[in-house]
């Protein structure tokens, strides 16, 4: 069989430019009136020689890059904006909803960005976020369950030390399920 090819980081002339030509490249870029000729006619000016092509795939590079901070900027800010509106709101949830949907986006959008994440270990990562849930789920019903038979006890206790009263034991009655309600409403 084949040697399985080993993808390098890239580096291209632009990124081993000093900092102050660099950032002025990424000033260029943005402006949408330079063509990437003007950028390289710019740089041969200062003495750098570096082809149109090489900007054009540094501008797609930083553009990818600037966009996926975009993205993920977005959705934290829609999860702080959920999580101010809703205080009683479960924040592992919505964490865990925030990974899943960048996992999935990553293998949307993964191309040849799989030789740096092999496919096993985004399928593991997917069946760790799987288990979290099941795991919170079951400590969930586990709380729910323990909360109904100890509010169940209580309610045996009470009702034994005041059936003397029936107004008072419907009155309690009442209050302890009221509370019952609340503590279960999640």
């Amino acid at each position: 069989m084949g040697r399985t090819r080993k993808k390098n980081r890239i580096s291209s002339k632009i990124d081993e430019l000093p900092s102050e030509i660099k950032g002025q490249v990424d000033v260029m870029l943005s402006d949408t009136s330079n063509s990437y000729q003007d950028v390289s006619g710019w740089l041969k000016e200062k003495g750098y020689e570096i082809s149109k092509s090489s900007v054009g795939r540094y501008a797609v590079r930083s553009n990818t890059a600037a966009q996926r901070l975009l993205e993920a900027q977005s959705r934290t800010e829609a999860l702080v904006n959920v999580v101010r509106k809703n205080p009683d709101a479960d924040y592992t949830e919505a964490g865990l909803m925030l990974m899943m949907d960048g996992l999935i986006n990553r293998l949307a959008t993964a191309e040849d960005e799989f030789d740096y994440l092999p496919l096993d270990k985004v399928g593991r990562l997917i069946a760790s976020l799987s288990r979290t849930k099941v795991y919170k789920d079951k400590v969930r019903q586990d709380m729910k369950d323990k909360a109904d038979l100890a509010f169940k006890e209580m309610e045996e206790e009470i009702m034994k030390t005041i059936k003397s009263d029936p107004e008072l034991k419907v009155r309690l009655k009442e209050i302890l399920t009221r509370a019952k309600e609340l503590m279960l409403h999640d």
